[in-house]
């Protein structure tokens, strides 16, 4: 267990419990809209092309605020207009500043499949998400231990909720791996240091059986990245900073994806 990532655990225990005081498991699963379908995650980063995940996210712990005064609103909708394929949104509190609101308010404006963006680690939270509309969870290999992370991505899978699970080192990867995870997102960022490099996707891609959709996470920055990576093979690659920090949200989704300007009617 990463040093840097156990305090960001330890918040999203206490927060889940304290959710949990509030609204029991029971009252929350009766929440969930049944025989809702979840718009379809996977199947939008396997098109053909390099899909952007685009995330919106308030702050991180290693870059601090990363833009005032924006609204969740219009960055989906920008993201949206950009071409992106996904939106991925950040809903941890107490270090990076987002909340279950920021994903409604995303899922209320557009159509494309949202991730809930955080640190499961308990069933209640894959509750939280299938309640409020998610369409997929994130699940870090590097937060759990393999018997949590099989149970969780199991619950997900019968929640109709797609996971993205997230690695960053070859031993993490065969954890993946032994759950059959689908959706594979290699994470460039080491969660020791918080250092990036972009290197990683290509060093642990070898590893990864084919059939399996991969993203490549954290670094990416300019289109001549994702070139790179889409001729090795990468299907997907999920952008925050670089993002969240442009003057032009539609337009640098648009760089990035390669899109073309919406038809004024």
């Amino acid at each position: 267990m990463s040093v840097r990532l156990e305090p960001i655990l330890e918040a999203t225990r206490q927060r889940v419990e304290r959710c949990r005081r509030e609204l029991s498991e029971y009252e929350l699963e009766g929440r969930i809209e049944l025989g809702r379908e979840g718009r379809p995650f996977s199947e939008a980063l396997s098109r053909p092309g390099t899909s952007v995940i685009a995330e919106y996210k308030r702050r991180s712990p290693s870059a601090g605020t990363l833009r005032e005064g924006v609204s969740v609103r219009d960055m989906s909708i920008a993201y949206e207009r950009g071409g992106a394929a996904t939106l991925s949104i950040l809903t941890e509190e107490e270090h990076f500043g987002g909340s279950l609101d920021d994903l409604r308010e995303a899922l209320a404006v557009t159509d494309l499949p949202v991730l809930r963006k955080d640190f499961t680690i308990d069933r209640y939270q894959l509750l939280e998400a299938k309640a409020a509309g998610a369409d997929a969870v994130l699940l870090v290999v590097g937060a759990l231990a393999p018997e949590q992370l099989a149970d969780l991505y199991a619950e997900a899978r019968e929640l109709d909720l797609d996971a993205l699970v997230e690695v960053h080192d070859r031993r993490e990867l065969e954890v993946a791996l032994e759950i059959d995870a689908d959706v594979v997102g290699i994470n460039n960022r080491d969660l020791t240091d918080f250092s990036v490099d972009v290197l990683r996707t290509f060093d642990l891609l070898a590893d990864v059986p084919a059939g399996k959709t991969v993203v490549s996470e954290s670094g990416i920055f300019e289109r001549g990245q994702i070139e790179e990576l889409e001729l090795v093979g990468i299907d997907a690659v999920l952008v925050g900073e670089t993002l969240m920090r442009a003057a032009d949200p539609e337009a640098a989704v648009r760089e990035l994806a390669r899109t073309e300007e919406p038809t004024q009617a």
